[in-house]
């Protein structure tokens, strides 16, 4: 098959097939850069998917060590790599999927000071990070640089996701402004995260990733899509744009990045 080695037309055989993927499409995915912010409940299957499903070079942010506590949903770690840094098992992880996979690990914090650097070298940003911070400073970023973003959360048995693409429709502040108070929203620790359902939000966020990349139609702009497994009630929310917002509105206030007090 043209533009693959045999190898590859045998792994992505199943994908080519999709008439939406086809040879055009794989060959894209394969030429495409997706970062993933967080290796854990949510960037865990996420950054498995996109690995398999032959995006070409992928980034891998996470400054944490694995705990015993993670392997409940972080499925990308096992209890060997306890005390090793995320980003680094992650890695291992996706080149025992497809080692011809680049993978490129961030072993610290995004902060104001690097975010715009590391973002703007990758096609799609997957936010799968559990502090509000660092959420707003993805979003920032991505919205200045014009970068689409997916991003997903989870507590309990619910999980969110929608998708940024900068100035064609709504940001994160265009939802909520202002990041919430410290200690005003309870974080996973404290509430507790059904494992599967991590896992189902952030294999629906590789999905999302590679509907961008693919440059396929409906897309979760402009939607939220609300996830509750415990009734087993999936709903889609309309979501508009602030023309007043902070950072996309018409008369942006938020020219630059901003580290934020820590919050979950």
């Amino acid at each position: 098959m043209a533009g693959f080695t045999d190898e590859q037309a045998l792994r992505y055989a199943r994908q080519i097939n999709i008439p939406d993927v086809g040879v055009a499409g794989q060959e894209r995915l394969l030429s495409s850069s997706a970062l993933v912010v967080g290796a854990g409940g949510l960037g865990s299957p996420a950054l498995l998917y996109l690995t398999a499903a032959g995006v070409g070079r992928i980034g891998v942010v996470d400054a944490d060590p694995v705990d015993l506590t993670n392997l409940q949903r972080q499925i990308a770690h096992g209890t060997a790599d306890i005390g090793r840094g995320k980003a680094e098992s992650a890695r291992d992880a996706m080149h025992a999927i497809d080692p011809g996979i680049v993978v490129a690990t961030y072993g610290e914090r995004l902060t104001a000071a690097n975010a715009l650097q590391t973002i703007r070298r990758y096609d799609v940003v997957l936010d799968c990070t559990d502090n509000f911070p660092t959420r707003y400073l993805i979003n920032d970023a991505c919205v200045l640089l014009g970068t689409t973003l997916v991003t997903a959360a989870v507590i309990r048995f619910h999980g969110q996701l929608t998708t940024v693409r900068p100035h064609q429709g709504p940001c994160m502040r265009c939802l909520l402004p202002e990041p919430p108070a410290p200690g005003s929203v309870p974080s996973c620790a404290q509430a507790g995260v059904l494992g599967p359902v991590a896992g189902a939000m952030g294999c629906l966020q590789a999905v999302e990733a590679i509907k961008v990349l693919l440059g396929l139609p409906d897309t979760l702009v402009g939607r939220l899509f609300v996830l509750d497994a415990l009734a087993f009630a999936p709903s889609i929310m309309e979501i508009e744009r602030d023309p007043d917002c902070p950072v996309c509105g018409a008369t942006p206030r938020i020219t630059g990045l901003t580290d934020f007090e820590a919050s979950c």
